[in-house]
């Protein structure tokens, strides 16, 4: 149960993420999860674990890390369609 509780709340990052940059992530649902998920742990990373934590990740943190995570995907992506 932890596991799917986890990639619920790293979707629900991703795409509370990718709503706050107005860009859409490639592959749509499992975009937002890995998006999440990965945006946690540069949150994370950068920024410590404090703030409400939910699922193993610290809300704040890993919605910045994500917005982080989705602006670079979205300028790579932007980028090789040019």
């Amino acid at each position: 149960m932890s596991l799917i509780w986890t990639l619920i709340v790293g979707g629900v990052i991703g795409a509370v993420a990718g709503a706050i940059t107005s860009r859409d992530l490639p592959a749509g649902w499992i975009g937002n999860i890995i998006a999440g998920l990965v945006g946690s742990w540069i949150g994370q990373s950068l920024l410590g674990s404090w703030g409400p934590i939910v699922g193993g990740m610290a809300i704040v943190p890993a919605i910045i890390g994500a917005v982080i995570l989705v602006i670079v995907v979205s300028w790579i992506f932007s980028k090789q369609k040019a």
